[in-house]
């Protein structure tokens, strides 16, 4: 397991949407923007399934992910495994701040999932000559 630094966690909260990368099981990538997510601990961030289609299904066939952030010249990927959670008590959490989330917007919002990233591996992706560079 890899854990994120104050920094990491303070830009991951910080910035609007991360970048969730997916692949199918032979391969084929797939790239989408999340904004519903959140920390739970140093080595594990949820993302809520609101709309996720193809994404869904690349993670239940290939549960190997990673997530993407930036601001300006500073960012970071989180690399790991998933696992998807459609009941239980931290599913039931995150249906609450979805909704909680599309009631302040005045846009209904539901989730169908928790998905739930055990970090494994983070790399920097700050441009310069340490970029890629795996940090943790």
């Amino acid at each position: 397991m890899a854990a994120m630094t104050d920094r990491m966690k303070e830009l991951f909260i910080k910035v609007p949407a991360v970048v969730l990368s997916t692949a199918t099981a032979d391969g084929t990538p797939n790239s989408v923007p999340v904004g519903a997510k959140k920390i739970i601990d140093d080595q594990t961030v949820l993302v809520s399934d609101q709309y996720l289609n193809k994404t869904l299904a690349n993670m239940k066939s290939n549960p190997k992910v990673a997530i993407t952030f930036w601001e300006g010249h500073e960012g970071y990927q989180l690399k790991g495994t998933v696992t998807i959670e459609t009941s239980g008590p931290r599913y039931e959490e995150t249906a609450k701040w979805i909704e909680d989330m599309g009631n302040k917007i005045g846009f209904p919002l539901k989730s169908k999932g928790a998905v739930v990233l055990k970090i494994e591996e983070i790399y920097g992706v700050s441009p310069g000559p340490g970029a890629g560079r795996q940090l943790a």
